[in-house]
């Protein structure tokens, strides 16, 4: 056998074992399962269905969800809520804190949840403190203006992420936080022929 046939068999070798040893992607996992009623709206005094009549009226969402196609991918990692500057931003849902304060400039607020669900709410003035535990609707913070693309004087981002059920994803999942209202973009799926 001759040296560069050698060779090329030993790299394909290499080839197929470094192949056989990685792992298939996942599939991607199905939205929470979340109990009617555990999660309620991020900003005070908002019970609404997220399109109040009044467009930037307190409650109505300004943009949307948009996953990124991948973990470090351009997309929208929550949804955005429509407030006024000082409008008291709350738990969505029971949980602790586990991040508060500034972050890239501005107030941040991260609360893990049940099932290891974790929202976060940005730009605030934070009013808690990472281990304190919150209930749904406890103040954990005010909205702060300035949000960029936000069309009117401030806007809530909220996010919702959970454990990735693909290890090369990355740590977290990102979700529509709209989901844990019932709100979330629906997706039909295919039947069985």
């Amino acid at each position: 056998m001759t040296c560069s046939r050698a060779r090329g068999l030993a790299v394909l070798l290499l080839l197929v074992v470094a192949l056989a040893g990685t792992p298939a992607r996942a599939a991607p996992a199905p939205p929470p399962v979340v109990p009617a009623g555990a999660f309620g709206w991020p900003l005070a005094g908002v019970a609404g269905d997220g399109a109040p009549a009044t467009a930037g009226a307190p409650g109505a969402v300004t943009r949307l969800f948009d996953p990124p196609p991948h973990y470090y991918g351009r997309g929208h990692r929550g949804a955005d809520v429509a407030g006024h500057p000082g409008h008291a931003v709350v738990a969505a849902g029971d949980g602790t804190v586990v991040f508060a304060g500034r972050l890239a400039g501005r107030g941040v607020v991260s609360v893990e949840h049940a099932a290891g669900l974790r929202t976060t709410y940005e730009p605030v003035t934070v009013a808690v403190v990472p281990g304190a535990a919150v209930r749904r609707g406890d103040t954990l913070g005010a909205l702060e203006p300035g949000h960029r693309g936000c069309p009117v004087a401030a806007c809530l981002h909220w996010g919702l992420r959970r454990p990735s059920a693909d290890p090369a994803a990355g740590a977290l999942e990102y979700l529509d936080p709209l989901l844990l209202l019932g709100l979330g973009r629906v997706r039909l799926l295919p039947t069985d022929p």
